[in-house]
């Protein structure tokens, strides 16, 4: 049985009777002016909707940032002062009265001698300074051990806490600097 060649008569319509490629439409059909507005408008209902969801998606982005860059920070000051209560950096490394807190981060990224070592080896806590999300930048806030606990000014001594100097706030309403 052979299968007849034959169009059926919507797409002679749509193709003319010979087959000659050309469209004809019949008049009236195409889109109206109220149809075309209905479907901008709906475009721009779903997009509006969305213009906020990617903007708190993008804050909640740059607030993990932060997290963890001030978990990494804080943690390379945490194993600085460990290191040096056990007596693992060399005396010439810790400032007296610096309670064995680091003078400043580019120490961690430098590193400071390791105690009875002729080989001049150096302990590393960073490899390099974590960016800021919040200001793009690498200018932590940083509190030595000896500042108060509301002072908003480093007094230089060495590097106990850091924080972002952005004044913004968290999605959760509190201020990043609290962080």
């Amino acid at each position: 049985m052979q299968r007849s060649t034959r169009h059926p008569p919507s797409q002679l319509r749509r193709f003319g009777a010979a087959g000659s490629g050309t469209q004809h439409l019949a008049p009236g059909s195409g889109y109206t002016f109220i149809e075309i507005l209905v479907v901008a408008t709906i475009i721009m209902i779903l997009a509006s909707a969305i213009m906020p969801l990617a903007k708190v998606t993008a804050t909640r982005t740059r607030e993990a940032e932060l997290h963890r860059s001030l978990r990494e920070i804080r943690g390379a000051i945490d194993k600085f002062k460990d290191a040096a209560d056990l007596g693992q950096i060399g005396s010439l490394d810790i400032k007296v009265g610096s309670e064995n807190y680091p003078p400043d981060l580019q120490t961690l990224v430098d590193g400071v001698t390791a105690a009875n070592d002729a080989t001049g080896r150096k302990l590393k806590y960073l490899r390099h300074i974590p960016i800021d999300p919040m200001t793009r930048g690498t200018d932590w806030g940083m509190r030595s051990y000896q500042d108060k606990p509301d002072s908003t000014r480093w007094g230089g001594q060495n590097v106990f806490d850091v924080y972002t100097t952005f004044d913004g706030k968290g999605l959760d309403g509190t201020k990043f600097r609290d962080w």
